[in-house]
């Protein structure tokens, strides 16, 4: 069975995690800090956080961005729950908004239309999450517009995308946005095992990120209340959490940063070739604009004619491990229960309908790719 991702681990990731354990500290050591460094260098933002997940990266920037209870957050209905998820744990609500039938990423269109009913309505969110969907950039330089004309914090969630670029510049470059998250699960583009990290240019939203990631412990007196006691003294002045990464997990992300263009590379070529062997068939690829290089976390098909499940099931049968990206997330029972209903967001939930994610990860061989065309072309033609 051909997966439809996985991590690639050098003989280099290992020996890096290796030294770690071999040193006086496998947490909040040195390790953490040249992580941090490596990304925020790569991406060209100022100020990096790493933490403990993608989800814990998204619930630290909403909170450093300053959103809570009685607050609003917007993103897309074509993500995993966790995007929706980090405003609901500050106690705030959460809306979508729809997405474009062919980048498969938040609607401009939608997001301007709803804006202006917001605006109209005297409810318009705080912050605003889009989502780089299968690693794809969505159109910044439009949405930054948006945000710049009425007033919302601008999240992006590119848990999909490092290593990925819009216009001229490296997605995590904040260029755009108030601040940006990634992932490091195995399956993304690189891993840390679990990991994540929040990106901004802003030194209070990096200092708020920074402090709320250790309990909201500071030994900082410039934060402090009174003067320190001594070096042993340290003060708690916010309600913070642990979301710190290891030192262990900060030594493979280092490693796996000086591969991630080889990585991202790859991808695309794997990308390629699924585009070329496809453009006959009844199927449909995501759109990747032209002022975008996509990092291709995911490849991901709509299906023309054929049932979804159907063709699910016999992909597998034939050894390719298909997956469905997203079940969107307003139709989930928890969003229901808030008042969420299947027709609210209809151009996700048709795309959700068709769609089959297939494999896409470097260490695919060119064999293995001519094995999911074939498999494809059996389950479709």
């Amino acid at each position: 069975m051909i997966s439809y991702g996985r991590q690639w681990i050098s003989e280099q990731d290992i020996a890096a995690v290796v030294d770690v354990l071999r040193s006086d500290l496998i947490t909040q050591g040195p390790m953490s800090d040249r992580f941090e460094r490596s990304v925020a260098e790569y991406c060209g933002a100022q100020f990096a956080v790493a933490v403990a997940s993608g989800t814990a990266a998204l619930h630290l920037a909403v909170m450093a961005l300053g959103l809570g209870p009685g607050g609003l957050l917007w993103t897309s209905p074509n993500t995993f729950v966790a995007s929706a998820n980090c405003a609901r744990y500050v106690g705030a609500d959460v809306d979508f908004v729809d997405i474009d039938a062919v980048t498969y990423n938040m609607s401009v269109d939608a997001l301007a239309a709803k804006l202006d009913d917001a605006d109209r309505d005297g409810r318009l969110p705080d912050v605003v999450v889009p989502v780089h969907f299968a690693g794809a950039s969505c159109d910044m330089v439009r949405i930054r517009a948006l945000a710049d004309r009425y007033g919302f914090k601008l999240l992006e969630d590119a848990a999909h995308a490092i290593g990925g670029r819009y216009l001229d510049t490296a997605v995590g470059s904040c260029r755009y946005s108030d601040a940006t998250t990634f992932s490091f699960h195995p399956v993304k583009t690189i891993t840390t095992g679990e990991g994540g990290l929040v990106l901004t240019n802003d030194a209070r939203v990096a200092q708020q990120a920074r402090l709320l990631h250790t309990h909201g412990v500071t030994r900082d007196e410039s934060l402090m209340r009174g003067p320190s006691e001594g070096q042993w003294y340290y003060q708690q002045v916010a309600l913070g959490y642990n979301l710190r990464i290891t030192d262990i997990q900060a030594a493979l992300g280092v490693s796996q940063m000086r591969r991630l263009d080889e990585f991202v590379a790859r991808r695309n070529d794997i990308a390629r070739k699924y585009l070329d062997a496809f453009a006959d068939l009844p199927v449909l690829c995501q759109a990747v604009p032209a002022d975008v290089l996509s990092a291709y976390h995911l490849f991901v098909i709509e299906l023309l004619e054929h049932e979804r499940a159907t063709t699910y099931c016999r992909l597998r049968e034939l050894g390719v491990g298909a997956a469905v990206h997203y079940i969107p997330i307003h139709l989930q029972p928890y969003y229901r229960d808030l008042g969420f209903s299947p027709g609210d967001f209809p151009k996700a939930e048709a795309y959700y309908d068709r769609a089959v994610t297939l494999p896409m990860y470097p260490m695919m061989s060119d064999e293995d790719v001519a094995m999911v065309v074939r498999a494809l072309t059996l389950a479709v033609v």
